[in-house]
């Protein structure tokens, strides 16, 4: 399904007056495809990515993944955190893992929170962690992995729910030239295989050749670059 951000505004209270860090933006992304977002810290891209998944409800404006509102003003903390957890995959800048759990443990914790058996999700994780190249490491834990083998695997998890939407917060920031146009280039093709309508914060426009579309923001406005 597509997902929409339409005239979606952040305004958050500063002293006695207040400080806009998304303005009146619009946005769609198609099921399948991979928009990348591009600006200098602080134009609001990190504000807008946590608009998108729920963490923060905007102030004006709506987020609707194919056609039905899931974020808007008013929704509850609990409805967002149901839509998160049925319908966005997350990767942020650092995965958070479990430092107990193995690589095919992370993707089972999914069943779990889900209130399901984790072994039902067993094959659909393995082949996740085949797809992103990981599956030999299934049975180590995030410190016996490299940089890359981690970002990897966050992506594999981010996946293993079959989102609708999949939101990616800077992936290649730890990572060198090579790596991180291997990794945006993994994210695109699991976008078109998955369906997922995909967004990827990012500063590394040499990157990015991969992508379906690249937006910018500056001073909290989003424009076609």
């Amino acid at each position: 399904m597509d997902l929409h951000l339409e005239h979606v505004t952040l305004v958050y209270p500063d002293g006695e007056s207040t400080l806009t860090a998304v303005d009146d933006v619009s946005l769609t992304v198609p099921a399948g495809t991979t928009t990348a977002l591009l600006g200098p810290s602080g134009a609001g891209k990190s504000s807008l990515l946590a608009v998108a998944a729920g963490l923060t409800a905007p102030s004006r404006g709506q987020v609707r993944i194919g056609e039905s509102v899931v974020f808007e003003p008013t929704t509850s903390v609990a409805d967002a955190t149901r839509v998160r957890r049925d319908r966005i995959g997350m990767v942020f800048q650092a995965p958070q893992f479990l430092g107990s759990l193995t690589a095919l443990e992370q993707l089972e914790l999914h069943a779990h929170l889900r209130g399901e058996k984790p072994a039902s999700l067993r094959d659909r994780s393995l082949e996740l962690l085949d797809a992103v190249g990981v599956v030999d490491h299934a049975a180590k834990r995030p410190a016996q992995l490299s940089g890359g083998q981690r970002q990897r695997v966050a992506i594999a998890r981010a996946l293993v729910g079959e989102p609708d939407v999949l939101l990616v917060d800077e992936p290649t920031s730890a990572l060198d030239h090579e790596r991180g146009v291997q990794v945006v280039e993994l994210i695109t093709g699991l976008a078109r295989s998955t369906g997922a309508a995909t967004v990827l914060v990012s500063h590394d426009s040499s990157t990015l050749a991969s992508v379906d579309a690249t937006v910018q923001m500056v001073n909290a406005r989003l424009d076609s670059a």
